[in-house]
């Protein structure tokens, strides 16, 4: 019964190495999305900088509201593209390579 399972754990496991390399093909994932935030944030940039070269002596003062707001908004979008790590990960972090290392 052992042998049994043994056995088909390691055809599973044979062929999922033969099968996977097929599919390893093409453009990787993470690229496209990497050029796909570069884009998204050029445009966020360039719509900053129309709106820091508008003339706003001409605008209501909603309409000077919902500008910053959009401003406020392009900004936060634009800074929550990075990685956070609390203090607690960091030390863990550090933990773990004196331990190994």
């Amino acid at each position: 019964m052992k042998f049994k399972k043994t056995s088909i754990v390691l055809l599973l496991a044979i062929s999922t190495g033969f099968i996977a390399p097929a599919f390893a093909d093409g453009i990787p994932a993470g690229a496209i999305e990497k050029v796909n935030k570069e884009a998204i944030t050029q445009q966020l940039t360039n719509r900053l900088i129309e709106i820091k070269n508008m003339d706003k002596s001409h605008l209501t003062s909603t309409e000077r509201k919902e500008l910053r707001k959009e401003v406020k908004e392009i900004r936060r979008e634009r800074k929550s593209n990075g990685i956070y790590l609390s203090v607690g990960a960091i030390i863990i972090i550090a933990l773990l390579l004196i331990i190994l290392l």
